[in-house]
């Protein structure tokens, strides 16, 4: 058999090598959603996205004689270094054929890489931070991934323990299907809340969005501050999200829930448009603008993206009120068949018992590995 041979990406034919890669692996797995070709080549454009304001890169494809069968992305995020005081390598878009030699060879490469530049652990997989995907799929391969969620093939755990990994922590996600019902204690609970002098509910005005996606970065940044793997979203990454993501959703899904004029909390919940995605099989063009308008009527579901509570009015119950917020939104709006809420921390209890005292049943799982490079 061929050796492995690793190539650092330079030219425009390894970036495309590097992008186009997934169409292979995944031929297998039909539950996979193809990404935009382009829009992961934007995220991966230091000089496009600005992620990499504050980051740094590099790109290895493996490849076995002229077959290229895996890649994996090195990253140091200088933001969450200098918050946690750490120093922390990534590895991170990582696609790999079922080929140990592959996997060990693209890991080295990482890992030499990251040690060379200083840091004494390695994390993944995030692509490239927890503020975008995050964890490997390790519970839940029969159901395809909702927005923004990873999918791999399951033996990838496999790969990424035989290099020396082990679990660091779990993220969860929840699912609410077509049959649920606001529990009555929360809907009571809901409607006491906002009744409160100086609770209420404002939806996001795409007319002031500077104004408005200041206001939501200010919300997550604080009430985000103290989690495992938090990121601060920088000015420029929350005016991205406004441009590439707001665009699509529900205007009754996205809402702050102010008290006494000052806003509390805010929440973004996204139409699951994979269906959608699988679809324009990573293009959108002209036929791209047909499939949406042929295929539009797919996007049944939601996908609960954040929700950020500032950390002095967390004790006024406001997640209640946000989840009988948008049950009624989805209520009144027929098309909506299931929510996905998540990802959560596996070991934020408050959280994980409120989703599931709500109704919601865990369904999937995915971890982020770690490894020591000293």
């Amino acid at each position: 058999m061929t050796g492995i041979e690793i190539i650092t990406v330079e030219k425009r034919s390894e970036l495309k090598d590097f992008i186009e890669l997934p169409w292979k692996i995944y031929v297998a797995y039909p539950k996979w959603v193809p990404p935009l070709k382009k829009e992961i080549c934007r995220l991966l454009d230091p000089l496009r996205h600005p992620f990499w304001e504050f980051a740094q890169r590099i790109l290895f494809l493996a490849r076995r004689g002229k077959e290229t069968v895996g890649r994996i992305a090195g990253i140091i995020d200088g933001r969450y270094n200098r918050f946690h005081n750490e120093k922390m390598g990534i590895w991170g878009f990582f696609e790999c054929a079922d080929d140990p030699q592959a996997a060990a060879a693209l890991f080295a490469s990482v890992e030499k890489w990251a040690h060379e530049k200083g840091m004494t652990f390695i994390r993944g997989p995030l692509n490239p931070s927890t503020n975008h995907e995050a964890g490997l799929l390790i519970e839940g391969f029969d159901v395809p991934p909702s927005l923004m969620m990873t999918y791999n093939p399951p033996y990838y755990s496999r790969l990424i323990e035989s290099c020396g990994y082990f679990k660091e922590k779990d993220l969860l996600a929840f699912l609410i299907d077509s049959y649920y019902e606001l529990p009555g204690w929360m809907d009571r609970l809901a409607g006491k809340i906002a009744r409160k002098k100086g609770v209420r509910i404002t939806h996001f005005r795409p007319k002031d969005a500077d104004a408005e996606l200041a206001q939501i970065r200010q919300i997550y940044n604080d009430a985000w501050s103290g989690n495992w793997g938090f990121v601060p979203l920088s000015e420029k990454e929350m005016q991205d999200i406004g441009k590439h993501v707001m665009e699509f959703t529900d205007p009754d899904m996205a809402f702050f829930i102010y008290v006494e004029d000052e806003p509390a909390a805010f929440c973004m919940v996204f139409p699951d448009i994979n269906p959608l995605l699988k679809r324009l099989n990573g293009r959108v063009g002209l036929l791209g603008t047909l499939k949406y308008f042929l295929y539009k009527k797919e996007i049944v579901g939601l996908r609960l993206f954040m929700l950020g509570i500032e950390e002095k009015y967390r004790q006024l119950g406001l997640p209640m009120l946000a989840f009988h917020h948008i049950y009624e939104v989805v209520r009144n709006k027929a098309k909506y068949r299931y929510m996905e809420i998540g990802w959560t921390l596996e070991d934020n209890d408050a959280v994980n018992s409120l989703i599931e005292e709500a109704g919601a049943k865990m369904h999937k799982k995915y971890r982020i590995f770690s490894k020591s490079l000293s």
